[in-house]
């Protein structure tokens, strides 16, 4: 399949809303076989905020990637830095004003970003990957 930028972003974006769909519905499925206290009651909030800053993070790198290679690249670890910032910031906030809550969001937060980082990640190669012919 072969993306320009603008097509690019929309193919992006309906994968990420299938992605989470499947997501959500396997975290459902989770909290019948988990006790309530390991699921935390900011789930929903989290999906949707993976989904904003990946589809932030994902503009943003596309869009950088009209010009020079290095500007990818520098894009690439520019967003990632600040992604990580943001979300260490976030952790940080979270355990030390809801600390009955602190495992349950870490340990979902952690699942969350792990996904979403993957998904990213095989989409950019997805994008990038040279077109054979």
């Amino acid at each position: 399949m072969e993306w320009n930028n603008s097509s690019g972003y929309i193919t992006f974006l309906r994968r990420i809303i299938i992605f989470s769909i499947v997501l959500g519905i396997l975290s459902v499925g989770l909290r019948f076989l988990v006790p309530a206290r390991f699921i935390t009651p900011t789930l929903p909030l989290l999906f949707l905020f993976f989904i904003g800053v990946t589809l932030t993070g994902f503009y943003f790198i596309l869009q950088s990637s009209k010009d020079k290679f290095i500007r990818f690249v520098n894009a690439y670890l520019l967003v990632t830095v600040i992604k990580l910032f943001l979300f260490v910031g976030i952790i940080f906030f979270y355990l030390l004003r809801y600390r009955q809550d602190a495992a349950a969001f870490a340990i979902s937060f952690f699942i969350l970003y792990v996904s979403y980082t993957i998904f990213e990640v095989v989409n950019l190669v997805t994008y990038f990957k040279p077109t054979q012919k």
